[in-house]
């Protein structure tokens, strides 16, 4: 297939099978075995962007550097198989509610729900089963991907039926658009977003203290040892968590506890939105390749993780085999605010009954 500058072309393959086989024709294992879609978005730019049906999940962006030489620059796996073996959501659609919920509890219209604990004793993306290891139905318009996933009633321990949807798109300009949609059936909590490893110095990954970051935020959320926030929304200013202007990456994690950056920023409230209501929410730098990335959401609050969780070692392997070690790659994992259903005073994650709600990340 061919395309001019203003066309992002979309070409679809598989990925594989969906788990290991399974004797016996059980109606869980005929699901186990189902075929994963790939789609293939690629622009007049040499910018291509892969993304599968198993947990709508990014599996590859690739971009040129200053030279024109194109690499891939998000962690992820060669075979299906690794995706449900490991638990790092490498790119993954994470929800029903991205990141962690106190206790897996909350109280909503006079009754308190439980949900499944799979982070110590927290809730984290969606829990023991989230939208990041499910089967995304989906279809093409146009040069959009649009995946759709229904979750039903009590998934997860959740109040009310889902309806999940989240496109992607690849503009000429080298713009990724991800859009979530959402529809419940009776008011609850949801917070979607995509949870993609960058190392914009292309692949294998050394580590991001060659990155240079600043996020458009002057507040963060402190958290405590299960990284559950205190209720607090903190100034940064003075402390570690001021990135308001460009910082090497390196000299602040030699600075910060070992696990790195974990946290939650809150973008600014009063910066100034494009036509889709998108404010800026942070900027990525690499000198060597003369990559950068930007982000924009319509969302509140971003998460910057910068891969304290991966191991010291070389156990984990990913793409090529190339070892995925402990700060080789950061997430900008845009959302409402972590545990925010159980703190009054962060931005309302509740969804009422019919409400359909439109986030952008950019």
């Amino acid at each position: 297939m061919s395309c001019n500058r203003d066309e992002t072309t979309v070409v679809e393959d598989w990925f594989g099978r969906y788990g290991p086989p399974v004797v016996g024709a059980t109606k869980v294992g005929s699901q186990l075995r189902q075929p994963i879609r790939r789609f293939t978005l690629t622009n007049a730019s040499k910018m291509t962007v892969q993304v599968i049906t198993y947990g709508a999940t990014i599996t590859s962006i690739s971009v040129p550097d200053r030279q024109g030489n194109v690499d891939d620059v998000v962690l992820g796996f060669d075979e299906i198989q690794d995706y449900y073996a490991y638990k790092n959501y490498f790119g993954s659609t994470v929800g029903r509610f991205a990141n962690r919920i106190n206790g897996g509890k909350f109280s909503l219209g006079g009754r308190q729900y439980k949900l499944n604990c799979n982070n110590g004793p927290n809730h984290l993306h969606g829990g023991l089963r989230g939208f990041d290891k499910v089967i995304w139905d989906s279809h093409v318009e146009g040069s959009t991907i649009i995946l759709s996933y229904r979750s039903p009633d009590g998934e997860e321990g959740y109040p009310g039926e889902v309806i999940a949807k989240v496109s992607f798109e690849l503009t000429a300009d080298n713009e990724l658009v991800i859009r979530y949609l959402a529809t419940a059936s009776k008011p609850t909590p949801i917070n979607l977003t995509n949870h993609s490893y960058f190392n914009i110095a292309g692949h294998p990954p050394a580590d991001v203290a060659d990155h240079r970051v600043c996020i458009n935020a002057e507040h963060y959320l402190p958290v405590d040892d299960t990284l559950i926030p205190s209720g607090e929304i903190a100034p940064v200013e003075g402390t570690l968590f001021d990135l308001r202007t460009p910082v090497r990456l390196g000299e602040v994690l030699s600075k910060m506890p070992k696990r790195g950056y974990d946290h939650n920023f809150c973008i600014q409230e009063d910066s100034k939105t494009d036509e889709e209501g998108r404010r800026f929410v942070a900027r990525v730098e690499h000198s060597g390749s003369g990559r950068v990335m930007e982000v924009l959401s319509t969302l509140p609050g971003v998460q910057f993780y910068t891969g304290g969780g991966l191991p010291l070692d070389d156990s984990l392997r990913g793409k090529g085999g190339a070892p995925y070690r402990k700060f080789a790659a950061l997430c900008l994992e845009t959302q409402y605010f972590p545990d925010s259903v159980n703190h009054p005073n962060f931005p309302n994650c509740i969804f009422e009954i019919g409400r359909a709600s439109c986030r952008e990340r950019v």
